[in-house]
């Protein structure tokens, strides 16, 4: 009763209980300087330093919550936002860079079909009624012929909870859609894909009322340093002042880089920004031109 009595006075802050986004939705938040303890598996934890509740909700509810206001904020994926048809409740503030893969409809391998329209006015199984429904009624009016729709004719979207990829082995279905990350389960259970219907990946929503606009905003700034730091490396060099023309080209910054006078008159030292996954190739450019004592330091939080 005393932690239901805590929440009144905090924003909520839903996240998955489980599944593929929990523990880098947990990450996130510890990144972010957002400290919690979750006790004995509770499905609530109090934020210890700001007044914020972490509410654990299956991903595919959280969705619906922010949207009826019953929490202001959370992480779950674009695909659930997108089946729990609250778009128009929501605004969807950032999108976080993980938890992504394809919405695809897919069909056995042997004997199955090789377009998507060779499944309309067949069985699908899924456990995305909206989005499959809503995809597959636009086909059937696109393909199946007044008198067929007439007659009760139309692809019949069944709806299972798990295990998707089994159905069309055990007869249940002729195709199915699913969410695909790298397709290794789908080739495995004898599937190919037809068309992908959404990319999808973790977002931060919150409900278009929050009554603490002005803490969904720190937040949201702290999450956006947070994935800025995953993505970029502070870059450290020593060039000659007669190729730091040359070199700004090959590290610009974000805005501009930071160049320094040494003792030396003739070189200077230059900060710089770079992106992670290129600061190899960066290296060997600057090298090239001259750079020495070229350094990477990574960066665990920033605000850019």
């Amino acid at each position: 009763m005393d932690l239901i009595n805590n929440l009144s006075d905090r924003l909520l802050f839903a996240i998955p209980k489980k599944g593929r986004l929990h523990e880098q939705c947990i990450t996130l938040l510890r990144g972010a300087d957002i400290n919690f303890h979750r006790h004995n598996r509770l499905d609530i934890a109090l934020v210890q330093n700001l007044p914020i509740a972490i509410i654990f909700l299956p991903a595919a509810d959280i969705a619906k919550y922010v949207g009826e206001g019953n929490v202001d904020l959370g992480i779950t994926g674009q695909d659930m936002v997108s089946e729990s048809q609250v778009e128009d409740k929501i605004d969807k503030i950032l999108e976080l860079g993980f938890g992504k893969c394809k919405l695809q409809v897919q069909a056995p391998d042997k004997g199955g079909p090789t377009k998507v329209e060779e499944l309309v006015g067949k069985r699908i199984v899924t456990s995305f009624e909206v989005l499959a429904g809503r995809y597959f009624e636009e086909l059937d009016k696109k393909y199946l012929s007044e008198d067929e729709r007439n007659a009760g004719i139309k692809t019949k979207i069944q709806y299972v909870s798990g295990s998707v990829e089994a159905a069309c082995a055990l007869g249940l279905a002729d195709g199915i859609v699913d969410l695909v990350e790298s397709g290794e389960t789908m080739r495995a259970a004898g599937l190919h894909p037809l068309i992908t219907i959404l990319h999808t990946q973790a977002i931060l929503i919150r409900n278009k009322h929050s009554s603490n606009p002005s803490l969904i905003s720190k937040i949201t700034a702290r999450i956006k340093g947070v994935i800025a730091a995953q993505k970029y490396v502070l870059l450290n060099y020593n060039i000659s002042r007669a190729n730091i023309k040359e070199a700004t080209k090959i590290t610009p910054g974000r805005q501009a880089p930071t160049i320094s006078p040494l003792e030396n008159g003739e070189w200077v030292e230059i900060q710089s920004m770079v992106v992670k996954e290129e600061v190899a190739s960066i290296m060997d450019r600057l090298e090239e031109i001259g750079a020495k004592d070229i350094l990477v330091f990574k960066i665990d939080n920033c605000r850019v």
